[in-house]
């Protein structure tokens, strides 16, 4: 539905986008996801038309756009204010888009009380934005942008103003939206939990570079760099260094001397490597499992944080890892600070990082 061939993006001497590449898949829901200031609103401005790209190519449904004006785009977009008619009605702000398309009366109403019908906004039709919630305008907002049946719907940050109850719920509502109408999302957001929540893939952002595209699985297990890694949710970045390979796996050493086993690589041996490890796959134990990957430690500080333990260990060779233990409120499974225990790693839960 989307596709991106070698966009570039430069104000006078800065780079805001560099050489980016991909495609968006008909009826996805894709997040550009990344710090402020990386690149994403002005991907979303170069899709929307707002913005015009110093080289590269943008195509919407196969057509190419590049130095078409927003409204030659069959994309509507949502903005983090909302942009609402101040002294329009709800159903006027909605009817709007469909007025200044010349639409007939009867099929103005008929779409419009069906979006209303969809977006849960009938209690709300005869009044002002000033006179509703955060959540109820963010709703008006979806409502106006998805009656024109838009082929792609943007949404650069809109639910950044809502307060953290009202925005977790609003991702679901959201979700379920874009299921239902069948329309491509592209979500921009600065929140991790929110991009993996409610996105079929997910495009890190960076410095103006996409770091790397792929579904919320792939993002957060299989980190294709250091920087996915470490902004995706909690992480552990270990230095390491190949030192040959058995049948099935490759094997390295760590800081202090500690050889672990990894998923098999044909990265030469006396390479330097990093890996990446998820706190939660790293497994506690009191006794030595003699799992390939198990060595002693110590528990150095334990943080209580409801449904898990927040640990940090040390091994006897000096190296410190973080993990996450599910709390289950049973005091004889707890691990507590300053207890020895054994920890145990499985090659597979290991990933190879680009620096």
């Amino acid at each position: 539905m989307v596709e991106l061939r070698d966009v570039t993006k430069r104000f006078d001497t800065f780079e805001a986008l560099k050489c980016a590449s991909f495609e968006i898949k008909a009826g996805e829901f894709m997040t550009f996801l990344g710090p402020s200031g990386c690149g994403k609103t002005t991907c979303l401005r170069l899709i929307s038309g707002f913005d015009s790209p110093t080289s590269g190519q943008i195509l919407i449904d196969g057509r190419d756009v590049t130095l078409d004006p927003p409204y030659r785009r069959d994309v509507n977009q949502v903005f983090q204010n909302y942009a609402l008619f101040p002294h329009l009605t709800i159903y006027e702000n909605i009817a709007f888009g469909l007025r200044m398309k010349r639409v007939p009366a009867p099929e103005i109403k008929k779409r419009v009380e069906r979006v209303i019908q969809m977006t849960s906004l009938e209690a709300f039709v005869d009044r002002k934005p000033a006179q509703m919630s955060g959540g109820q305008r963010q709703r008006v907002a979806l409502a106006r942008a998805i009656i024109c049946e838009p082929k792609v719907l943007l949404l650069d940050e809109p639910l950044s103003a809502l307060d953290a109850k009202l925005r977790t719920q609003m991702r679901g509502e959201l979700k379920q939206l874009q299921k239902k109408l069948g329309i491509t999302f592209i979500f921009v957001t600065h929140d991790q939990e929110e991009a993996l929540a409610m996105s079929d893939r997910v495009a890190v952002i960076n410095e103006g570079h996409v770091e790397q595209i792929g579904t919320v699985h792939e993002i957060y297990y299989q980190p294709a760099t250091r920087f996915v890694a470490s902004f995706i949710g909690e992480t552990n970045i270990i230095e390491a260094e190949v030192t040959g390979a058995d049948a099935t796996h490759t094997l390295c050493r760590v800081e202090g001397g500690l050889t672990l086993r990894i998923p098999i690589s044909p990265t030469p041996v006396g390479s330097k490597i990093l890996l990446s490890l998820r706190p939660e796959k790293v497994r506690l134990h009191r006794a030595d499992t003699s799992d390939r990957n198990s060595f002693p430690a110590r528990i150095s500080r334990e943080v209580f944080k409801g449904a898990v333990d927040d640990i940090t260990l040390v091994t006897e060779a000096g190296l410190e890892l973080g993990a996450l233990l599910p709390n289950d409120g049973q005091t004889e499974r707890d691990f507590h600070e300053g207890e020895p225990i054994f920890a145990s790693i499985r090659p597979e839960d290991i990933n190879i990082i680009k620096a």
